[in-house]
């Protein structure tokens, strides 16, 4: 009896590259992926509870603080497609050990930062740090769905997206705790433990190789030769993508007349990065095939207005109860639990259902009516009105990443979904990047509720624009699982 239920257990749990059935999922492979993935999403969220107290320590007004936000999510949307171009490349473990030990290192140097800008500076490092998981986990799940034959297993996506929004969603209220415990800089040396653990299940548990990468590293060039993968690295294409993001945030962060030359530059750093990839072999992003990807264009625009949103909220509204409502940090983060609940609890039940076109049509329509809930908050507002807000927008924290996350794995291109996810994290921080720019707009004197309103207007015009542009997209209606 023990024998055979032994031998059951093995053959369910065992990776198929320890003698394991070859057309299971090799499980092992989950903890460091989900692991490696909440690194950011953790990072951005807890951030949000102390921009205030970090303001108040190092006097700082929320328009420099407003950086702390900013340098991370430029230093990922730059990171996320180079390095998820890398990964494709040169297979994931690598890259994933680099950047979770680069983590580690960011934490030590926040919690130790004497100002502002060194403080920036960690974030930035940060980024960058937490820009590797994600499109290796991306990746390994592709390669698991080649060597297998089969589709990749809904669960495995599931995890990824749930535990990226259940950790967003609990990070305000994480952030609150560890500030109210030990103050703001345990938001930052938290990271220590997460990259050594990190680094453990990596380097036990990843691929020194996988099939895609392989491939990847065999691509021929012009005469039809083997050339090692170092070749096919576009430097030039991804410093004049770089070249494009920074100078495009760097304007939307502050918008003003006299830094005309910002979209200019953004501009012309377009142009010539266009010209560039549509002219060599093996391009950073390879435009042709993107551009003729409509349904993945879509999606990446519809990632892009569902954070433009999210973080608009995330970080408006909590700066809001904070100065506008007086609330100390760690009872605003207890005021936003209900949001990471419902986040929680709408990712659980609707996680193995693809149903992208529901999910986001949902999505949208729970966020409109968020957003106009929030104009009728005053400075003297309920606390049961205001969890009940942040619990109705935590169901579209729980849809609506989860939908484009499985839209983009069924319309990628397989040899390149590892820089395909990047670009999806890319446009998530873009967003990012437009709602940090609003709030820092909207609250140029403080957090106050006139500010709060005119930012919640903003977040509406964001969500009907996401509604529309899911409604008159007929190509989700035909996504269906593909076979690798």
């Amino acid at each position: 009896m023990i024998p055979t239920l032994r031998a059951r257990f093995q053959q369910r749990f065992t990776p198929a590259g320890d003698g394991g059935p070859p057309d299971r999922f090799d499980r092992r492979l989950i903890a460091p992926m989900v692991l490696g993935s909440v690194l950011n999403p953790v990072n951005s969220s807890m951030i949000a509870v102390a921009l205030v107290p970090i303001g108040s320590a190092l006097g700082a007004p929320p328009s420099q603080t407003a950086w702390l936000v900013s340098g991370l999510y430029l230093a990922t949307a730059v990171g996320q497609p180079v390095i998820g171009r890398l990964v494709d490349m040169f297979g994931p473990r690598r890259l994933y050990l680099i950047g979770t030990a680069m983590v580690g290192v960011a934490g030590l140097l926040g919690s130790v930062a004497p100002n502002l800008g060194a403080l920036v500076a960690a974030r930035v490092l940060l980024g960058f740090g937490t820009s590797a998981a994600y499109p290796a986990a991306m990746h390994l799940t592709r390669s698991e769905a080649e060597r297998t034959g089969r589709d990749s297993p809904a669960g495995v996506l599931t995890a990824l997206a749930v535990s990226a929004q259940t950790v967003s969603v609990i990070g305000p209220t994480l952030g609150g705790l560890l500030i109210g415990l030990g103050g703001w800089r345990t938001i930052f040396l938290v990271n220590v433990p997460l990259s050594l653990a990190c680094l453990v299940l990596g380097a036990l548990r990843l691929p020194k190789a996988t099939k895609i990468a392989k491939g990847a590293d065999r691509a021929a060039d012009a005469g039809g030769v083997p050339v090692p993968a170092a070749r096919g690295i576009d430097l030039p294409g991804m410093a004049l993508f770089a070249a494009l993001l920074v100078a495009l945030m760097v304007f939307l962060m502050k918008p003003r007349a006299e830094d005309w030359y910002l979209p200019v530059l953004a501009l012309l750093a377009g142009a010539a990065f266009a010209r560039r990839e549509l002219r060599v072999p093996e391009p950073f992003i390879d435009l042709r095939v993107l551009g003729g990807n409509g349904p993945l264009l879509a999606t990446f625009l519809r990632q892009f207005l569902s954070y433009t949103t999210a973080y608009a909220f995330l970080y408006g509204f909590t700066q809001w109860l904070e100065e506008g409502r007086g609330l100390h940090a760690a009872a605003a983060g207890l005021v936003l639990l209900p949001l990471s609940l419902t986040g929680l609890l709408v990712s659980a039940i609707t996680g193995r259902r693809e149903a992208v076109r529901g999910k986001l049509v949902v999505g949208s329509l729970v966020q409109i009516a968020g957003c106009a809930a929030m104009l009728t908050l005053q400075a003297g507002s309920a606390l049961w009105l205001l969890a009940a807000i942040g619990a109705l927008m935590g169901v579209p924290q729980g849809l609506n990443g989860l939908a484009n996350q499985n839209a983009l794995y069924r319309q990628a291109d397989p040899a390149r979904i590892g820089s395909a996810a990047g670009l999806l994290r890319t446009f998530m921080y873009l967003g990012a990047m437009a709602a940090s720019a609003a709030d820092a707009a909207f609250f140029q004197h403080g957090a106050d509720t006139g500010g709060l309103h005119h930012l919640s207007l903003f977040m509406l015009a964001g969500a009907v624009l996401l509604l529309a542009v899911t409604v008159i997209d007929r190509s989700l209606g035909t996504l269906t699982p593909r076979k690798a």
